[in-house]
């Protein structure tokens, strides 16, 4: 079958991009500014899969949380990681997010997560895997990047980055981070997700061979309209008003997973990158991802995203990426169907253009893209009073896992020159 793509925008330069909420514009000049001064932009999503609209307005409401708590944190002082958290703990809080708080339940009908975290300016990374009893796994991962920050351990042993299972759980209350019982962390809507998938399991298995097979195939061509809501992994991309960028992504991985498996969230590269400008990279990148884990652990799609927007056109570097380094990709040639979604932040320093202008201006693009339905995002800079977000969806006729969208916007934020 032919892949589409939604690429209405393709041929348009990124400095044009608009954002498609409404016909107020996400460019923001510098007299903008309540202070004056750049304190930062943050870009969230409550994954890549499928909203429904009887539950949009609850998406879209954690989205705006997500992101007012990372401007509080900006607006404080605090640099790009510390923001990032702050989104990332607010979208595991929600019951209406597969992150934290109503995760999917596994096999065992246990609750395990996956969670990581990448500084831009340190390019220190944290991570932690099939991790179960902590509330917000994100506060693990990011206690992870900061002892390894401080340097080497007694008798120059190496600081962990990533840590998975009980051994995770065990370092996170040594630290400090308070446990919580797994069944506290479920929800009556992830408890009737696990009994409903456990029925159909228990039924599949007890008819005969032929019928099953039959049921199989009918059922996976029902998952993919059904059950993509399961892929929705959270995330957020932040840039301060340093210039620093931070990443990080939250889930509860596959629902009915089995016990220990680890999704993209957890792998380096694969669920988010950060990387501030230096040497030949002109651009701050920030990357999070949604979707099917084991397509984006194949094709380390986070890592792939960072290095192709440092490109001059953002947009068209971002469209070329998914189709041919995910949809199209060698790495799943074996699939049907390829899930997984992006959020993708770049930021720049430019000098006013008028002689005169005593100020410096951080250029803040931001893009997401998706092959599933749908993808919820929200973005906000520090000179906004509120929030805005998208419910972005795959056009009429498109098919999920082989079609693409891609929507963005650009925003300006100005600062005077020290």
């Amino acid at each position: 079958m032919e892949k589409r793509i939604n690429a209405a925008e393709a041929r348009q330069p990124s400095h044009l991009l608009s954002a498609p909420t409404g016909s107020e514009s996400p460019q923001h000049d510098a007299d903008q500014g309540r202070d004056g001064k750049a304190v930062g932009f943050v870009l969230v999503h409550a994954g890549a899969g499928y909203h429904s609209e009887s539950k949009a307005k609850e998406y879209k409401h954690v989205c705006k949380r997500a992101c007012q708590r990372a401007v509080e944190k900006l607006k404080a002082g605090a640099m790009a990681v510390e923001a990032v958290t702050a989104a990332l703990v607010e979208l595991e809080d929600s019951p209406f997010t597969n992150a934290g708080m109503g995760s999917n339940l596994n096999l065992s009908g246990e609750i395990e997560c996956d969670a990581s975290i990448m500084d831009g300016k340190s390019l220190h990374f944290g991570a932690v895997g099939a991790l179960s009893g902590i509330k917000n796994p994100v506060l693990v991962a990011n206690r992870l990047l900061q002892e390894a920050q401080k340097g080497k351990l007694s008798a120059g042993r190496i600081p962990p980055c990533f840590l998975v299972g009980k051994g995770a759980y065990h370092w996170a209350v040594h630290h400090g981070i308070p446990p919580c019982p797994s069944e506290k962390m479920a929800t009556k809507f992830s408890m009737s997700a696990y009994k409903r998938n456990k029925r159909k399991m228990e039924l599949a298995e007890k008819v005969e061979t032929e019928y099953k097979q039959t049921k199989k195939r009918r059922q996976s061509s029902e998952n993919q309209e059904n059950d993509s809501g399961s892929l929705d992994t959270v995330g957020a991309i932040v840039v301060d008003g340093e210039g620093n960028v931070a990443a990080a992504v939250s889930s509860g991985g596959l629902a009915m997973k089995h016990p220990g498996r680890v999704g993209q969230a957890a792998h380096y590269g694969c669920g988010c990158w950060a990387e501030n400008a230096w040497n030949l990279n002109p651009y701050s990148t920030a990357v999070s991802t949604s979707g099917c884990g084991e397509h984006l652990v194949r094709t380390v799609l986070a890592r792939e995203c960072s290095v192709a927007v440092q490109s001059e056109d953002a947009h068209q570097a971002l469209l070329e990426t998914m189709q041919n380094k995910f949809i199209s990709s060698p790495f799943l040639a074996s699939e049907d169907c390829v899930l997984g979604g992006v959020i993708v932040l770049r930021c720049c320093r430019c000098v006013g253009s008028q002689p005169h202008q005593d100020i410096q201006a951080l250029l803040v693009e931001f893009l997401w893209s998706h092959t599933t339905e749908s993808m919820c995002v929200g973005y906000m800079s520090a000179q906004d009073g509120k929030a805005k977000t998208h419910i972005s969806r795959l056009p009429p006729g498109a098919v999920a896992g082989q079609s693409l969208a891609i929507e963005g916007g650009v925003c300006r934020l100005g600062s005077p020159v020290d």
